[in-house]
């Protein structure tokens, strides 16, 4: 089905807004597919985004500045979902030695662990845009830069 079918909408006012709104409809529908592999773990796509920064600058901790810089959802509530992973035992938080007024932000070992369990996963992630060819994702990928870099 295309995105005529699936919003069934006819007529669009052009293909700009065509391509927009099924940009727009395909990111929901990536957003709940990629919900419920992380809902087997107890964890939202944000959590799992935040988790994975961390895995990446260990063992260099971050502030929840520098957490919510790298963030695919900019709107996040960073602080609010960091307290959440550390109730959940996943980061811990200690106040930043350069700068006492901010919070560094560590992944735990738990969080490693459960990081390495959704590694293990990869291929149903991959899979939610399998049916694409490794040719065609790359070319998806750069036509995404492309929208974001016209300048």
């Amino acid at each position: 089905m295309g995105i005529n079918q699936d919003i069934r909408q006819e007529k669009f006012r052009n293909e700009y807004q065509k391509a927009s709104i099924n940009l727009i409809y395909t990111y929901g529908w990536l957003t709940e597919k990629t919900k419920e592999l992380f809902a087997s773990e107890d964890i939202t796509p944000q959590q799992f985004n935040i988790l994975r920064i961390l895995r990446g600058s260990y063992p260099q901790p971050l502030s929840t500045l520098q957490i919510r810089e790298r963030m695919l959802d900019k709107m996040s509530d960073t602080s609010r979902i960091v307290d959440r992973l550390v109730t959940k035992g996943f980061v811990k938080k200690g106040t930043c030695k350069m700068d006492r007024r901010l919070v560094d932000v560590t992944i735990t070992d738990k969080g490693k662990k459960l990081l390495e369990r959704l590694d293990a996963r990869q291929d149903e992630l991959d899979g939610i845009i399998g049916n694409l060819s490794k040719k065609e994702a790359e070319i998806l990928s750069e036509l995404l830069d492309k929208i974001r870099n016209k300048e």
